[in-house]
């Protein structure tokens, strides 16, 4: 697994476990990161990641629109 090292501005006031977290779920959002890998990032377990997507208006349903038109469609 990659290292980031990142500057932030002092008058932020988010922590580090917060700042991984915004990250995961970015990336998981993204479809970048399966929701294993995200939680692993997060440095969650795959279930608190999932408890917790919704705190980051992150859905656990990754599935882009198009998707859920095609299988109303095919219903």
């Amino acid at each position: 697994m990659k290292t980031l090292t990142l500057n932030i501005p002092d008058s932020l006031d988010v922590d580090n476990k917060d700042l991984a977290m915004l990250v995961a779920t970015r990336l998981y959002e993204q479809g970048k990161l399966s929701l294993g890998q995200a939680a692993d990032v997060a440095g969650l377990t795959k279930r608190t990641f999932a408890e917790l997507l919704g705190k980051y208006n992150v859905s656990i349903f990754n599935f882009p629109a198009s998707d859920l038109s095609r299988d109303v469609a095919n219903a």
